[in-house]
């Protein structure tokens, strides 16, 4: 039987490279919604403002998914407009395709603000303690991701469908205007860096810098997608998604630092955020582009400097735990420096950076 996935979110980190995975499967037939889908192959384009529920119901009124995979979010000024807003994406999409009947199963991605707050309280409070277990309660607070979850419960309870809920640490993979994007961002700043003759200095803090953390590689995070949609093991179930090893920052910086051939310098107090040390770096994006005949001259297209001082200025240690999908039957594993080095790679190869 041949399945029918609706990727809400393909032109992002995470929907790209499903997308990528998919279409590489025989028995797939692969939709990409996004505001501006763009063009993959194999990808059926689906281009509609998930904020207008009329819209969406207009665009999917002749698609029957057996497998939607939501991965998309809008960033808004206040929680409680996270919360109208991205749950209200998740409600238009899954009432729009309700009707049909066809729907099997339904896989949400989050993020680990599920145990460290939303964008208003992140890494502050009483947190559990780390590494970081699905069986922890939710927070004491409101958060758009908690109220994902819900619109995607309450809509299996309506029409009988499977779920997982899939929540990795900081993504590394290739999207460009992609608004949570630290490998992009660090690439591009070493290049700077390596320009302007300067320094790596990290950005973040000296918790981040000194203990255990990890990451998630979008290729294996779209691997463990397409497993928990097709195990019935990992049916109705939450999960961590992280490559498998744990590492310092103060060892990979100066991993990143040697790839590009710049300097790391040691971490004296705290870091310098790097919105600060970006700051009016646009033009020498532009100098670089044009000097090595790059694809992307804005910088803003390419960096997330608010997002990636979010990850590295936390206060407290994260690291994740993945026993619950390698008891059930996940076991890859991906290296997090090489997720960095194939990224740089790809995206010289693209010629995205210099």
């Amino acid at each position: 039987m041949k399945n029918t996935a609706l990727i809400v979110g393909v032109s992002g980190i995470v929907g790209g490279n499903l997308a990528g995975l998919l279409t590489s499967q025989q028995d797939w037939q692969v939709y990409g919604l996004a505001r501006t889908p763009g063009k993959r192959e194999g990808v059926i384009p689906i281009a509609v403002d998930l904020q207008d529920s009329g819209a969406v119901r207009t665009a999917l009124k002749d698609i029957k998914p057996t497998h939607i995979f939501l991965a998309t979010w809008l960033r808004q000024r206040t929680e409680a407009e996270n919360i109208r807003v991205n749950a209200g994406m998740v409600r238009h999409v899954l009432d729009a395709v309700s009707a049909a009947k066809s729907v099997r199963h339904v896989a949400l991605v989050t993020g680990l603000k599920h145990y460290l707050g939303p964008f208003e309280a992140y890494g502050k409070g009483n947190l559990p303690e780390t590494p970081f277990r699905e069986e922890h309660t939710r927070l004491q607070l409101e958060n758009f991701y908690y109220a994902q979850e819900d619109e995607v419960f309450t809509a299996s309870i309506r029409d009988g469908f499977n779920w997982s809920i899939h929540r990795p640490h900081t993504i590394i993979g290739y999207a460009v205007g992609n608004a949570m994007n630290m490998g992009t961002t660090l690439a591009t700043y070493a290049s700077i860096c390596k320009e302007l003759r300067k320094p790596m200095r990290f950005p973040g803090s000296s918790v981040q810098w000194n203990s255990l953390t990890d990451m998630t590689d979008a290729r294996l995070l779209a691997r463990h997608l397409l497993w928990a949609a097709t195990t019935p093991e990992a049916f109705n179930q939450a999960f961590n998604v992280v490559n498998g090893d744990v590492f310092r920052w103060s060892w990979m910086w100066k991993r990143i630092a040697e790839w590009f051939g710049v300097d790391a310098a040691g971490l004296a107090g705290e870091g310098i955020p790097l919105e600060k040390q970006l700051q009016g770096a646009e033009l020498v994006w532009r100098e670089i582009a044009t000097k090595h005949d790059l694809a992307e001259p804005n910088l803003d297209r390419l960096a997330s400097a608010w997002h990636t001082d979010a990850d590295l200025g936390r206060p407290i240690e994260v690291v994740t735990d993945m026993s619950k999908s390698r008891k059930l039957g996940f076991t890859e594993y991906q290296p997090t420096d090489e997720s960095f080095f194939q990224l740089f790679e790809r995206l010289r190869a693209e010629r995205l950076i210099p």
